[in-house]
């Protein structure tokens, strides 16, 4: 029987060994590893870049739509003012003190052998600044208030009492301003009327005796 001799035998058990060698295997699998890391990282810079894109994308329409907001909130804070204006000028337009209305109520407002001299007007305002609303050290807001004018008027009428007895129409005058309808309205509940100079019977070659009086009428103060 023949004897086969295998002489490449120890080649051979060593290549396989060295094909089985785990280091060999570890640097493989280390290979592979970092070859996957390095798509891996690639796919998440890829998607940062994408994402950093549609970041700044989402903060220009951000921003476009805070300016917008802006404008607006301008526009009706502009808006609230011109009202506020118009309310205003409305409200002056339709309570103002007309000269008219004055002349008109005096010449319901005769008396015989009363004539009535001189008329003066006095109108003042004191302007009132706005205030701005405030937060207390509690955190509460406290409410600011708008401008506002303070209008005070005041009519004076220099008289002549020229009747049968001087001085006897003086009070008689006054009481009629009194009960008029037109300064009952807008005269001063307290004080509304009252004498304010009562001359001394004075007497002129070519007239009758006379004396000259005072009438101040104040109206009611308005705020507006």
């Amino acid at each position: 029987m023949p004897i086969r001799l295998n002489i490449l035998a120890e080649a051979q058990a060593a290549e396989e060994m060295r094909r089985r060698d785990p280091v060999k295997r570890a640097i493989w699998v280390g290979c592979l590893l970092v070859v996957g890391m390095l798509v891996w990282s690639s796919s998440v810079y890829v998607n940062g870049l994408m994402a950093k894109n549609d970041l700044s994308t989402v903060r220009a329409a951000i921003a476009a739509r805070s300016n917008e907001f802006s404008v607006v909130q301008t526009q009706q804070k502009n808006i609230e003012e011109f009202k506020g204006k118009l309310a205003a000028i409305h409200q002056l337009a339709t309570n103002r003190f007309l000269n008219g209305n004055l002349l008109d109520a005096l010449q319901h407002v005769t008396l015989e052998d009363v004539a009535l001299m001189e008329i003066k007007v006095n109108q003042a305002y004191l302007a009132t600044e706005a205030t701005k609303n405030k937060t207390n050290d509690e955190g509460r807001i406290i409410l600011g208030k708008p401008a506002t004018i303070k209008e005070s008027i005041s009519v004076t009428l220099d008289a002549r009492d020229s009747g049968s007895v001087p001085g006897d129409q003086v009070n008689k005058y006054k009481d009629a301003l009194t009960t008029n309808s037109y300064f009952h309205a807008a005269l001063s509940k307290t004080n509304g009327v009252r004498l304010t100079f009562v001359g001394s019977p004075t007497a002129a070659p070519d007239s009758k005796p006379y004396v000259l009086f005072t009438v101040e009428c104040r109206y009611e103060e308005q705020t507006r």
